[in-house]
């Protein structure tokens, strides 16, 4: 992926599965703990994250549990800031429900929207799309050094659409793994596993 923005250089971890993730329900900005899986997921990332941390970068997490609990795992002892707006869209009324609930109660929106970040960005009482991406566009343009970013999976997909030129359709049919590194730089995507 490539566009012509200019931002530095940035290593985007998504949190490691958390026990809500497990079980199919919609967390937004709501809290559920790292399953198992989860902590094998924020390891892996400490493993890749050993050459970068090596750099210096400046390091952000979000301020919901799971993000703060993956950047203890995988920035091991790096000092790191907490900044609200790298919370997780905030979802409404979905927020707590699985999809099929979604599904049934609200079935007009869940056919129209498919993709978790349209889907979450529908919900009734929501952040809703453009203010989530305005909260994600804020933060990017303030940063000025090469910087790691621990966030959620929504917020990386608007992050990396944002830096790739992708549209709103683009960001939202991103691949959303957990347990990589995420390096943009230069208009580009690079996965590290």
């Amino acid at each position: 992926m490539r566009a012509g923005m200019a931002y530095p250089k940035i290593w985007f971890l998504r949190h490691g599965q958390t026990e809500w993730n497990a079980e199919g329900r919609i967390q937004g900005q709501l809290e559920s703990k790292l399953s198992p899986l989860g902590i094998e997921h924020a390891q892996q990332q400490a493993g890749l994250m050993a050459p970068i941390l090596a750099q210096g970068p400046a390091c952000y997490v979000s301020p919901l549990g799971r993000a703060q609990q993956t950047a203890r795992i995988a920035l091991g002892h790096q000092p790191f800031i907490t900044d609200a707006r790298l919370a997780e869209a905030q979802a409404g009324v979905f927020q707590g429900l699985t999809r099929q609930e979604v599904a049934a109660e609200y079935p007009e929106i869940y056919a129209a929207n498919p993709l978790n970040l349209d889907l979450f960005c529908a919900a009734p009482q929501g952040e809703g799309f453009d203010a989530f991406q305005a909260r994600i566009t804020d933060f990017l343009t303030g940063l000025s050094e090469p910087t790691v970013v621990v966030a959620h999976g929504l917020w990386g997909q608007v992050l990396r659409g944002v830096i790739c030129g992708l549209s709103r359709a683009g960001m939202a049919a991103l691949p959303n793994e957990q347990g990589c590194i995420y390096q943009l730089y230069n208009g580009s995507e690079q996965v590290l596993r």
